[in-house]
C-alpha cells in the first residue's frame, strides 16, 4: 500500500494521530506500507507506528534527499533512486493501492499524476484520501468544480474514494 503524506506533521494534531492510526492498521493487516522513505513528518509518523508493530516498510528516496539526511535509516528496505520521477514511478508500480494523507505540494503531485495515470489506464490502483479534520474539503470542491465545468472524463467518485478515517479505508476495500 502506498502512503502519499508530508514531511512535516503540519498544525493539526489530528494529521500525525491519523497517521500513526494508519501505520498500526497496515501492520496488523500484514501490508507492507511503501512510502518516500523519509524520517520526518507525517512520513515518518506512518512508518514507526508500522515498524513499531512489527510490519515491513519499503521507501523509496531520490539520492539528493539522502545527501540532506532526510532518509529513514531503520526501515525494511531502503531504496535510493536518481529522481523525484523515478520514485514516483516505482512507489505506483509496487503498490497495489495508494493513501493520500495531509500534505503539500510533494503529496499533490503524487496524488494527481497517480489519477492522471489511472484515467490514461497507465495504471488501474484505487486511491483513497484520508481527510482527515476536513483538510481536503477545499480541494475536493474544486474537483467537483472541475467536474461541473466539463473537464474531467469521470466523476471523481469513479477516481478515488474519501474517507475520515483510517479504518473507513479497510471497511471499504
Amino acid at each position: 500500500m502506498a502512503v502519499f503524506c508530508g514531511s512535516k506533521t503540519g498544525h493539526n494534531d489530528l494529521f500525525a494521530a491519523h497517521a500513526a492510526e494508519l501505520g498500526y492498521l497496515l501492520a496488523e493487516k500484514k501490508i507492507t506500507l511503501i512510502y518516500g522513505g523519509g524520517n520526518k513528518g507525517l512520513m515518518a509518523s506512518v512508518a514507526d507506528a508500522v515498524l513499531e508493530k512489527g510490519g515491513r516498510v519499503t521507501g523509496i528516496i531520490p539520492r539528493a534527499l539522502t545527501e540532506w539526511e532526510h532518509q529513514h535509516t531503520g526501515i525494511t528496505e531502503l531504496i535510493v533512486v536518481e529522481s523525484m520521477h523515478i520514485r514516483k514511478r516505482m512507489l505506483y508500480e509496487k503498490c497495489d493501492a495508494a493513501i493520500v494523507l495531509p500534505g503539500g505540494y510533494g503529496t499533490l503531485d503524487e496524488m494527481f499524476e497517480m489519477l492522471t495515470w489511472n484515467q490514461l489506464s497507465i495504471h488501474d490502483k484505487p486511491m483513497y484520501i484520508l481527510n482527515s479534520g476536513g483538510f481536503y474539503d477545499g480541494l475536493l470542491l474544486h474537483v467537483s468544480k472541475m467536474r461541473e465545468e466539463g473537464f474531467l472524463y469521470h466523476p471523481p467518485k469513479n477516481s478515488f474514494t474519501v474517507v475520515e478515517t483510517p479504518q473507513q479505508i479497510f471497511a471499504t476495500v
